[in-house]
């Protein structure tokens, strides 16, 4: 391995947001924004609860965080406080890290500011997440039964399955356009197998809500920054005319 590619390798492991988010080189889809629409956070914060905190923690975030998004205390209370006695707990998963290892072959990972994580020059992070979880499909050569196109080989199983249904990929051998005399593996499409619960548009609207939660649970306070950013441009363009002029003036008379 030549220096750049230590180089790239150390990096990726030092700040994860680094790597490449599309490791399976599938290209990512835009994420519906889902910053301001507090309807679809809530939704997106019930499908955390109930499809992602089974196996996977996010410690960074406290449940009574979601009155920010428009909950009572009440409604986390009765909906959504699974994992937990009380509202200021962590949202932390009830299985066991040598459990979870044992059974995917690693430990889920913290899922608390994992949308900031695979960020990358392939898209956002939000945009690895919604492609991600919309593009696993059937393999019965894998542990688990599934395949996932962003990330080959993925540990984890389709969560989401129930909602979706199961698909299988079409792949077809094509002539590498680097070296003829090769064949590469080319994705040719999804064949739903079994209907899931929900349509295909209902389940894309599903999954960008959950995905629109995560990126709000990375940074809660994201909107009053982006507000509290526009004052103080604001203030600094009084402050820097005001400056202006007032060296202006200062000068006058010397000049």
């Amino acid at each position: 391995m030549n220096f750049a590619k230590k180089l790239i390798a150390i990096l990726a492991l030092a700040v994860p947001g680094l790597a490449l988010a599309n490791e399976g080189g599938h290209p990512l889809d835009k994420a519906p924004d889902r910053s301001t629409n507090m309807a679809a956070l809530q939704n997106g914060a019930k499908l955390f609860v109930n499809y992602c905190l089974n196996c996977h923690n996010a410690s960074s975030m406290r449940y009574n965080r979601l009155k920010d998004l428009g909950l009572t205390e009440e409604q986390i209370k009765g909906n959504l406080l699974f994992t937990a006695e009380k509202v200021g707990e962590m949202m932390t998963t009830a299985m066991p890290a040598k459990d979870a290892k044992a059974w995917f072959g690693a430990v889920p990972p913290d899922l608390s500011v994992i949308s900031r994580a695979k960020a990358s020059s392939a898209g956002t992070g939000g945009d690895y997440l919604y492609t991600y979880l919309r593009t696993f499909y059937k393999d019965d050569n894998r542990p688990t039964g599934w395949n996932n196109l962003v990330l080959a080989n993925a540990a984890m199983p389709h969560a989401l399955w129930e909602l979706q249904g199961v698909q299988s990929a079409k792949f077809v051998e094509e002539t590498d356009p680097h070296d003829p005399s090769k064949k590469v593996h080319k994705f040719a499409g999804f064949e739903q197998v079994k209907p899931g619960t929900m349509t295909k548009l209902e389940f894309d609207t599903a999954v960008a809500d959950l995905v629109g939660y995560m990126e709000w649970m990375a940074e809660p306070a994201q909107q009053t920054r982006k507000r509290l950013g526009v004052w103080v441009v604001l203030f600094l363009s009084c402050f820097a005319l005001l400056a202006w002029r007032l060296n202006a003036s200062y000068w006058k008379e010397v000049k």
